[in-house]
Parts: C-alpha cells; sequence; structure tokens
C-alpha cells in the first residue's frame, strides 16, 4: 500500500464524538514514549501528522487521521507513565476502553512495545486485558535501531515466553520497527491493506 493522502480530522475525549464515517480503523496504543508519534510520521510518510515529544504522555485525545480517504489512523493515548494528575489518568482509562469496547469501526489495534526492554508487566497486562476483551490487535515492536539484531531475537523470544505463561495458546502477530531506518513499513502497510480489503469484502456495513 502507498499513502497517498493523510489528514488529521478530530481530536477528542468522547467516543460518542468520534467520526461517523464507517471506514476501518487501526488504532495505535503503548506506553508513554515507546515512539508511537514517531512510527505514525514514518509509515504516513508525514514528518508532523502526529505530534513528536521527548515529554512522556503528550498525546492526551483520541486522535482520528483520515487515510487515502477510505481508513482510519487513530493515535491513542499512552498507558503507562504520563505526567499528569491521578484523575487524569483515569479519565484516560475510561475513554481508552470505551474507544476499544464501543467502537464498531475498529478492526485491529497495534500495541507498541519498546524493543530494547525486556518483557514490561504492563505490556503483558494490557495485552491480557485486550485478549480477554476479545479485541484484535498485533504487537508493534520498536526502535529496533536501537539494539542487535541478537537482543531484538531475545526480547521477542521473551515475550512468547512470558505472554504463553499467561495462558496466551500462541503469540500475536507482530512487527519489527525503526521510525529511524523506516524498518518494518511496508510489512505494517501490506497488512492494513489485506485486512482492509478483507474488511470490505466480507463486511456490508463498510
Amino acid at each position: 500500500m502507498k499513502i497517498n493522502t493523510a489528514e488529521f480530522v478530530i481530536s477528542n475525549s468522547d467516543v460518542s464524538k468520534c467520526p461517523k464515517d464507517f471506514l476501518p480503523e487501526y488504532a495505535f496504543i503503548g506506553r508513554s514514549n515507546v515512539g508511537k508519534s514517531s512510527l505514525i510520521n514514518m509509515i504516513t510518510n508525514q514528518k508532523k501528522l502526529a505530534k513528536t515529544s521527548g515529554r512522556p504522555g503528550k498525546t492526551q485525545l483520541i486522535n482520528h487521521f483520515l487515510i487515502n480517504n477510505n481508513w482510519f489512523l487513530v493515535d491513542l493515548p499512552g498507558y503507562g507513565y504520563a505526567k499528569v494528575s491521578k484523575k487524569t489518568k483515569s479519565i484516560f482509562q475510561e475513554f481508552i476502553t470505551d474507544y476499544f469496547e464501543t467502537r464498531e469501526q475498529l478492526v485491529c489495534a497495534f500495541v507498541l512495545i519498546d524493543i530494547r526492554h525486556e518483557a514490561q508487566t504492563i505490556d503483558i497486562e494490557f495485552m491480557s486485558y485486550m485478549g480477554e476483551s476479545e479485541i484484535p490487535f498485533c504487537i508493534v515492536f520498536t526502535k529496533a535501531d536501537k539494539i542487535s539484531k541478537v537482543k531484538i531475537d531475545s526480547h521477542v523470544a521473551a515475550y512468547k515466553k512470558k505472554m504463553f505463561a499467561n495462558n496466551w495458546a500462541e503469540m500475536p502477530h507482530y512487527f519489527v520497527t525503526s521510525a529511524t531506518e523506516s524498518t518494518g513499513k511496508e510489512e505494517l502497510l501490506s497488512y492494513i491493506d489485506e485486512v482492509n480489503q478483507e474488511v470490505f469484502k466480507n463486511n456490508s456495513q463498510f
């Protein structure tokens, strides 16, 4: 898939105010400072579509971007560390879960994980929530340019082991990416393209 157009549509914290268009949506979420904005900018060929920041917790709203006029990329607030009040964090959690559990247009979520670190409990817990809630998702390992291929393989294997220990039958589909080197870009876009084709072919709502 080639991305020809990518435009910002709306930001809000109320799922009922999300776009009414019945187009497939792909949500991107991860711990704060996982490199989400950089990844979004990389796959959309934009330098400033998503705002990047050295300060964790920058994304605090549901952000919709219309891609090629036929699907939405949704940038969600990070979970885990964010320099915001406890009250704000509870609101984050509420509208994030509202989005995942009520948004019919969502066809897949991409859970971003920093490949530099060994398996983190918070990531495992979040993916367990996704699995228990029957929300389709893939794992996107980020920042692959920061460590060696050997370490990448080791850390992916550690995630597999930890997920199997948490009663997963198999590892979810995953991608290894680097926003700096555009690693994984073609694989991610090809996957989205394949899912879109299936969605438009098999679901009369879309």
